[in-house]
């Protein structure tokens, strides 16, 4: 029996790794076709496309620094060109405050940033030390975006609710990573694979903790003697105490600047709108 080369078997990761890396480039789809139907950015926030992006670039420039790295180069050429068209729809539809701070953003890190490390790569080291250089910055990178998650998994764990952390996003990811963490072993290219160990793991940590609370109930489902008010933002929930806040109020859907949605939900005897005020004092 033959066995694969360690080179055919970098080949077939890389190309699957390609192709589900591909897949995690468009799982925003949704959410841009709803920002284009309703011509608003609807609150969704611009910055984890401004990270994706300069986490592209990072990849490409280090692709094209090292030889035989074509898988990575075609892969994050392709995720520049996705996370832009991104950028440029989110911008269209933004309002000027969101522009203004968006176009902030980007100056600072996809310009800026990415400028910087190119600047000192290249006129201040060469050959090895250069790829290595820019190598370590790419992993460092790598590991703090995947260090990112631990906020959701620290919400799910408080709030006992799935709902800002889809079981199918999570699953694609630690997929992700695995093809990335072969790939780089058989390449022996470690500044690739060792940050996909840490995207493994949360990964397996976030599926873990999905298939606990799936069940639970949410918040806003539970009939009645809800002790905490919930305040969904577009990246977190927080809770307030309702002794301290309220007393037998009701309040459904109230909008305030960092608002989204708002509700309590008290004894089926009395309930009474709370005035705007009153919750935006609450904020």
């Amino acid at each position: 029996m033959k066995f694969l080369s360690s080179h055919e078997l970098a080949l077939i990761f890389g190309l699957l790794g390609n192709i589900v890396s591909f897949m995690v480039f468009l799982a925003p789809i949704p959410t841009f076709y709803k920002i284009y139907k309703k011509k608003s950015s609807e609150g969704f926030q611009s910055m984890p496309y401004v990270i994706a992006l300069l986490s592209a670039m990072l990849l490409l420039y280090y692709g094209l620094l090292k030889t035989n790295a074509t898988l990575i180069i075609t892969i994050n050429a392709i995720g520049c060109a996705i996370e832009v068209t991104y950028l440029l729809l989110y911008i269209i539809f933004a309002t000027r405050k969101d522009k203004i701070y968006s176009l902030g953003l980007i100056l600072l890190f996809d310009v800026g940033a990415f400028g910087l490390v190119m600047v000192v790569t290249i006129f201040f080291l060469k050959g090895l030390n250069r790829v290595h250089a820019v190598g370590w910055i790419c992993a460092a990178f790598n590991i703090a975006v995947f260090a990112a998650p631990l906020s959701i998994m620290r919400q799910v764990i408080k709030t006992r609710s799935v709902e800002y952390m889809p079981f199918s996003l999570s699953f694609f990811l630690t997929l992700c990573a695995i093809m990335w963490f072969f790939y780089g072993i058989f390449v022996k290219d470690y500044f690739i694979a060792l940050p996909n160990v840490l995207g493994f793991l949360f990964g397996m940590v976030q599926m873990i903790l999905y298939i606990i609370f799936k069940d639970s109930k949410k918040v806003s489902n539970q009939k009645c003697d809800v002790h905490h008010i919930w305040i969904a933002t577009d990246s977190k929930l927080d809770s307030f105490d309702k002794g301290k806040k309220l007393q037998n109020g009701c309040a459904d859907e109230a909008r305030t600047n960092e608002m989204k949605m708002f509700a309590c939900h008290t004894s089926r005897k009395s309930i009474e709108k709370i005035p705007r005020k009153s919750i935006e004092n609450m904020a």
